[in-house]
């Protein structure tokens, strides 16, 4: 199917041993893949997945990255790369989940 100009967005607020950051890295891939523009956000321990490399690449494969700059700063995790994510609060979340067609939350 081809997704071509359409939006997809995925939040992710669970941290690396819960199986949604499979299903995160599964469902950007393929929308991807299929021509979709994606928008990921991380919030909560979500930010902690900026630690895996599948997350790190998707910038690379087109995808836009949203990491919540407050959870980061509640977990020590210090703001880096900030040329290929952006780092940001919750009204940019609202944006993403009123302008994509599809949101999903993985929580």
């Amino acid at each position: 199917m081809d997704l071509t100009k359409k939006k997809l967005g995925v939040l992710l607020s669970t941290g690396l041993e819960h199986p949604n950051l499979e299903t995160a890295v599964g469902l950007t891939q393929t929308a991807l893949d299929r021509g979709a523009d994606v928008y990921v956000y991380l919030i909560d321990e979500g930010v902690r997945a900026l630690d895996d490399p599948r997350i790190r690449a998707l910038p690379e494969r087109g995808a836009k990255l949203f990491v919540c700059a407050y959870g980061c700063q509640k977990r020590g995790i210090p703001l880096r790369d900030s040329d290929r994510l952006t780092y940001c609060g919750l009204v940019v979340l609202t944006d993403l989940i009123n302008g994509t067609d599809r949101f999903i939350a993985l929580n």
